[in-house]
């Protein structure tokens, strides 16, 4: 493919059906190819190398593939996927297979597999083992029980908007790249979020709404407490190039004191995606650690979460 597809990982569950609706929706938003890729269950893959080692003729070329059938069925119900949409089906574990098949992915896209009857929790351990290795910005689709809709069968909102979790001085720029980019294609609203841990006053609650400031409401005479307003003149200043190169864009910035996970999860309940970047700032860039925010807003996010990993070193 000329250009890095929209990757689409499915095992077959309603999980990764949702993800697989996302996914598409995403490869039109973008003009991208849809690579399926489904990491074969064990047995399939025992088949498959016990087959090759005795050099069987007998056997049947191909081990059912019943998660394929049902990708036919519900993409075209042809003998073949339709055009722009191809399918793979990989071996080895799935954190790995995922990992090597995302070197030449735009995104990947998974639904959460949470087990055990956690319900309260989006991720499981195959998503957060993706969500912290892969190559390529990741996309967990929340299951039912997570959705602040649970109508809306790919878990994302009809508000439309991307929220974009920063630091202004320690996010990387492939993160701002991603939530521009995807804000662009939806032809959406991009609402900024960032978090100080000092409280405005000793009368305002952490847990109190907070306020969204476009860029043009900033003046020097603002009511705004000191720390909000330096936070919102940071912003300003490190968007100013993203936004002369996506003008099309709405940007809306909001400075607001607490937690910026717990304020990210909240934003999640009526955003169509949330953007976070996967390291620490102070993590190497190709590090396998990923940083607390990130990984408490996939635990409880209520809609979709891409995690952006650092691309270059000196982003």
């Amino acid at each position: 493919m000329n250009s890095p597809p929209v990757i689409a990982a499915v095992d077959g569950s309603e999980h990764s059906l949702a993800a697989l609706e996302w996914a598409r929706a995403a490869a039109l938003r973008h003009d991208r190819d849809l690579l399926i890729a489904h990491v074969l269950p064990d047995h399939a893959q025992l088949y498959a190398g016990r087959r090759a080692s005795l050099h069987d003729a007998s056997q049947p070329q191909e081990f059912a593939n019943p998660v394929r059938d049902r990708l036919l069925t519900l993409l075209g119900g042809g003998p073949g996927f339709p055009e722009g949409v191809r399918y793979e089906a990989l071996e080895g574990s799935v954190p790995e297979a995922l990992r090597v098949i995302g070197a030449e992915a735009r995104m990947l896209v998974m639904g959460s597999r949470g087990r055990g009857g956690f319900a309260s929790l989006l991720l499981g351990s195959s998503s957060r083992a993706v969500a912290t290795t892969a190559p390529c910005p990741v996309v967990v689709v929340p299951h039912a029980e997570r959705r602040a809709d649970p109508a809306d069968a790919a878990g994302e909102s009809s508000a439309g908007r991307v929220v974009l979790g920063l630091h202004a001085a320690e996010t990387p720029d492939d993160v701002l790249d991603f939530a521009f980019a995807e804000a662009a294609a939806r032809g959406a609203a991009l609402q900024v979020l960032s978090a100080y841990a000092i409280p405005p006053s000793p009368t305002v609650l952490i847990d109190s709404p907070f306020a969204v400031v476009p860029p043009e409401g900033l003046a020097d005479g603002g009511d705004a407490v000191p720390a909000e307003r330096e936070m919102l003149r940071s912003q300003t200043e490190r968007l100013a190039p993203f936004r002369v190169r996506h003008p099309e864009v709405p940007v809306e910035q909001a400075a607001v004191p607490g937690d910026p996970a717990g304020r990210l999860v909240t934003a999640s309940r009526s955003a169509a995606l949330v953007v976070v970047g996967r390291h620490h700032p102070r993590h190497r860039a190709r590090s396998l650690l990923i940083g607390s925010v990130a990984h408490a807003v996939l635990q409880h996010a209520h809609g979709p979460v891409a995690v952006v990993p650092t691309l270059h070193d000196d982003a």
